[in-house]
């Protein structure tokens, strides 16, 4: 048990060395929807709202409010069912140029 409360620590430790700001920017890399993913988790409003929300955080740690103001209303938009995935960038384009 003792191992596992210095991992806590040491974690703890790791965390409080980093800026706020860092922090933010590791939150919304990790929220971002990968390449990878982006069909599975595309229309997930709960992953696009949090993604928004988290490009919002960041921008507004480094005083640029006006460009949080559109994360944050686009983070809206997908808790309130208003907006909606896009369809895929890809679709449409096969075939094109060959």
């Amino acid at each position: 048990m003792e191992s596992l409360n210095t991992q806590h620590s040491a974690l703890s430790t790791q965390h409080l060395e980093l800026s706020t700001q860092e922090l933010a920017q590791a939150l919304m890399e990790r929220l971002t929807i990968s390449p990878n993913d982006w069909h599975r988790l595309k229309s997930n409003r709960n992953s696009r709202a949090s993604e928004q929300v988290a490009a919002a955080l960041v921008y507004l740690l480094k005083n640029q409010p006006e460009e949080a103001l559109p994360r944050l209303e686009q983070a809206v938009g997908w808790l309130d069912k208003s907006i909606s995935a896009p369809p895929c960038p890809t679709h449409g384009h096969k075939g094109q140029g060959s």
